[in-house]
């Protein structure tokens, strides 16, 4: 009985294992000093072998990489949050359409003023979508938090 009991749990633990939640996408948050009140935020993904991460501008379908800001009165947004990474396009038949996304790696760069000499912090939240040969996975979308200001 122990035997059959072993047996069942190593044919079962793979099972179990694949049945987790997939993340192929790691977030990493921060923002550098560019000059007395400009900061960069930048997020950057880093994408798992096999995965891709479409673009803001993705094409027809898929749903696009966004961010959504937190108002603060202490920081003003200059622009558009641009993208740093190398950029493919490719005809996807499964959305019937030519679609923009990024592997590897992507940097995406919000240039903020900050008012005044105090530190405060830019939140928001990224929403994007992945998928690899075979699947989408359902959008997610990521909270953060980054400092600013404050003569870091």
């Amino acid at each position: 009985m122990k035997k059959l009991f072993i047996a069942l749990c190593v044919f079962a633990l793979p099972v179990l294992a694949k049945a987790q939640v997939e993340n192929p996408v790691k977030w990493e948050f921060s923002s550098k000093k560019i000059s007395d009140q400009v900061y960069e935020v930048m997020a950057k993904a880093t994408i798992d072998k096999g995965w891709h991460l479409y673009a803001q501008d993705a094409g027809e379908g898929p749903i696009p990489t966004s961010f959504k800001f937190t108002k603060n009165p202490l920081l003003t947004l200059n622009g558009k949050v641009k993208e740093s990474g190398k950029l493919h396009k490719a005809f996807d038949k499964n959305f019937n359409s030519e679609l923009k996304y990024y592997e590897n790696t992507v940097a995406f760069v919000q240039t903020v003023n900050v008012k005044g000499k105090a530190a405060t912090k830019l939140k928001g939240a990224v929403e994007f979508m992945v998928c690899d040969d075979h699947q989408c996975l359902p959008p997610s979308e990521i909270p953060f938090t980054v400092n600013v200001g404050g003569g870091k």
